[in-house]
């Protein structure tokens, strides 16, 4: 979904929405890979976010719980869900929200994957001041 635009456009696209979701985890992203593989960094920024999450079908909102379920399903993202946790609550999902899809989770791809999840956003949410969550179903 380039819409016509070059290399750096894209790019630069992609930074811009990356840093609207992600804040300054955008820029460490990039950074951590310069050194090793530039272009799997850019890729990250241009077609993961400039194409594929600047996508209209879906609100940030949505793609982020999407994300959240595919990276705890798939276990050893640890690294990625404390990227996501945040910006999920950059894009307005809860802690409660964020706790309850990985509980979700955990059906379909196991305890010991939510758990891991779930240990990564008690993380976040402590770093945010947001522990800790009531839940009135216990």
């Amino acid at each position: 979904m380039n819409n016509g635009m070059n290399r750096q456009e894209r790019y630069d696209h992609g930074m811009k929405v990356l840093s609207e979701i992600d804040g300054e985890a955008a820029e460490r992203v990039v950074e951590s890979l310069a050194d090793v593989s530039p272009e799997l960094g850019h890729q990250v920024v241009a077609w993961a976010f400039g194409d594929m999450y600047a996508r209209p079908e879906l609100a940030p909102r949505d793609r982020q719980l999407v994300t959240l379920g595919v990276l705890t399903a798939l276990g050893g993202c640890e690294p990625q869900l404390y990227v996501h946790v945040n910006a999920a609550l950059n894009v307005g999902l809860t802690p409660t929200e964020i706790a309850e899809a990985m509980l979700h989770a955990a059906t379909y791809c196991g305890m010991p994957r939510a758990i891991n999840a779930t240990l990564v956003a008690k993380r976040v949410f402590g770093e945010r001041g947001l522990l800790p969550i009531t839940n009135a179903c216990y």
